[in-house]
C-alpha cells in the first residue's frame, strides 16, 4: 500500500463520521456512494477532509478489505 500514510490508515479504520445521516460510523465503513458524493461535492476542511479523500481513493481502487485486514 505505497504512498499511504500508516497513521492515516489507522484513524480511517478507527475514526467515525462526525455528523450526517452517517454519523458515528467508523469512516472504513461508510458506504462507497457517500464517500464518492463527498468527493465530487466537497469534502470537510482539515484531516477529516484528508482522510475522507484518502478514503475515496481506497474504496474506488478496492483496497478497502486490505486496510480492514489492516486494523484486526
Amino acid at each position: 500500500m505505497t504512498g499511504y500514510n500508516t497513521e492515516s490508515l489507522e484513524k480511517i479504520t478507527h475514526v467515525k463520521m462526525p455528523f450526517g445521516k452517517y454519523r458515528g460510523i467508523k469512516l472504513i465503513n461508510l458506504p462507497e456512494s457517500y464517500v464518492i458524493w463527498l468527493y465530487m461535492n466537497r469534502l470537510p476542511d482539515g484531516e477529516l477532509g484528508v482522510l475522507l479523500s484518502e478514503l475515496y481513493e481506497i474504496k474506488v481502487n478496492g483496497l478497502e478489505s486490505l486496510v480492514k485486514s489492516m486494523s484486526l
